[in-house]
């Protein structure tokens, strides 16, 4: 999940809204070997992506992929970044990955969460690690979600203010960011 994260963030404008890098973030990990992605309605709904259409419209004006026909039940595009299809692992693992990115252990966030914060947990649950103490440069986590230092800040404030992170702290010396997760909390990739 972190080199997904890490290719998006390289190969994405730095200026793409969380919907956009959510959705770039389940094409790359569903498409076939040739590029290809089909998206049911369903999941597009579970994901609160279903009516985005301007998140659609970014990623093909950036040539990332082509754009679909939102009126079909199940979304069909074409991936055009020919790096996508050169990332490991295989189908099955990164099949794997699409699920759990849905719902990032241990990263609990409420069902109404905006997308910004939900693409900011999956950040930092990707970043994390055993045992309880988990960190990443900031410069880092914020480049995987394509928000500023700043607000990358303001969104870990907010995953303490939910619940979702016990704690965290920047030092600025070393530009690390580290975080504390709830002591019931169990990381699962």
């Amino acid at each position: 999940m972190r080199e997904m994260l890490t290719y998006l963030g390289t190969a994405l404008p730095r200026f793409t809204s969380p919907a956009a890098r959510l959705l770039a973030l389940q094409c790359a990990l569903r498409c076939d070997t040739r590029g290809r992605v089909r998206l049911p309605a369903g999941l597009l709904r579970s994901m609160r992506l279903c009516r985005h259409q301007e998140a659609w419209k970014e990623l093909a004006q950036t040539g990332w992929l082509t754009s679909p026909d939102l009126r079909l039940a199940t979304v069909t595009v074409q991936l055009l970044d020919q790096a996508v299809l050169d990332q490991a692992p295989g189908r099955g693992a990164r099949s794997q990955a699409a699920h759990w990115a849905l719902h990032p252990s241990p990263m609990v966030l409420p069902p109404a969460a905006p997308l910004i914060l939900r693409l900011t947990a999956l950040a930092v649950a990707a970043q994390s690690n055993l045992p309880a103490c988990h960190g990443a440069e900031m410069d880092v986590l914020a480049r995987m979600c394509g928000h500023s230092p700043a607000q990358t800040a303001e969104l870990l404030d907010r995953l303490v203010a939910v619940r979702t992170l016990t704690a965290w702290t920047y030092d600025r010396d070393t530009d690390e960011v580290l975080w504390q997760l709830p002591a019931q909390a169990v990381f699962a990739p």
